[in-house]
């Protein structure tokens, strides 16, 4: 079973950087939101206190139908009467729902489509691009701006969409990994401090920070040690996430933001809320390029230093996950 576990991760992770998202409504994702988007209505109240209570409820309804769902599979392969037939089966299935949870090369393609749009002048197709990956307001961001959000959204999403749910796969299989990703999904569609969402979304928000705390961290500590190997400035990602992480609201998201800013020897900014770094706030594709790489090599650190011996440790300690 440990030796299943780490392929199923392999594999994974390699199904992700050749192949990365289909754009189809059939993703788990896809089908998270769309339950999030029908229950909301039904939290909503003119009562602060009901509100709180229907986001609990969001919350625990996501969590419970996923895990349900996961069940339900297992079931399903372990009635395979081939021992065989059942462990591949078992290997392929996990390997591509556990890719479903991680976002590395979609997150490459939105980085990347936003930079082309730069490049040739369309600012506000740059914009529209920049839109789909943050939450800030866009309209009104030039052309620096536009790059450090897409620079701080492949630095959150290197936790949000890879660290995140290979940490909690490494702890409790496939439902730690979607859970996970449905508490993100949620903190993601309802986690903001609007009139509209500050109640709804409170408990999700809450469970969200809680989840990224472990990950956020030792993500930043991995890319310290990516930038080492990669020739970028390790020596000012450890500098400039020991002194900026906790800039941010957020210092879940300002651990590896901060440390990327420090690798690259640039600076962060979003503007009246936060700036991170030493550098000039003055970036290139290459800037974007670079960081998309650190993702890709903190991905890979993070499975072999991180995921792959907790795996290990927790099957000998006898955890069922992995036993």
């Amino acid at each position: 079973m440990i030796l299943e576990s780490i392929v199923i991760v392999a594999f994974a992770l390699l199904l992700d950087f050749l192949v990365g998202d289909p754009r189809t409504k059939y993703h788990p994702t896809a089908w998270i939101g769309k339950l999030i988007a029908s229950l909301v209505p039904f939290a909503k109240s003119n009562s602060a206190k009901r509100e709180l209570i229907g986001g609990i409820l969001i919350v625990s309804i996501i969590v419970a139908t996923v895990c349900t769902a996961l069940v339900v599979l297992d079931i399903g392969i372990s009635l395979l009467t081939v021992d065989i037939v059942s462990l591949v089966v078992s290997i392929a299935v996990s390997s591509i729902l556990l890719k479903t949870t991680i976002a590395i090369r979609g997150m490459q393609k939105h980085a990347l489509a936003v930079v082309d749009a730069v490049e040739k002048g369309d600012l506000d197709s740059a914009r529209n691009h920049l839109s789909m990956i943050v939450k800030r307001d866009t309209k009104h961001l030039d052309k620096n701006h536009i790059l450090s959000a897409v620079l701080e959204s492949v630095s959150e999403n290197t936790v949000d969409g890879v660290t995140g749910p290979l940490f909690y796969y490494a702890i409790f299989g496939l439902p730690g990994a979607f859970v996970y990703r449905a508490i993100n999904t949620i903190d993601s569609m309802v986690g903001y401090k609007t009139t509209m969402f500050k109640n709804v979304g409170w408990f999700g928000a809450k469970c969200d920070t809680v989840l990224n705390y472990i990950p956020s961290r030792l993500t930043g500590l991995v890319m310290i040690l990516g930038a080492l190997i990669l020739g970028y400035n390790w020596k000012e990602s450890l500098y400039i996430m020991r002194r900026d992480s906790r800039k941010l609201e957020s210092s879940n998201a300002g651990f590896p933001m901060a440390a990327l800013a420090g690798a690259l020897g640039t600076k962060l900014e979003k503007m009246n809320y936060y700036t991170i770094g030493n550098g000039s706030i003055e970036f290139t594709k290459s800037h974007i390029i670079s960081a998309v790489t650190l993702m890709k090599v903190s991905s890979i650190l993070f499975c072999g230093i991180i995921t792959i011996p907790i795996i290990v440790t927790l099957s000998f300690l006898g955890w069922w996950i992995h036993a």
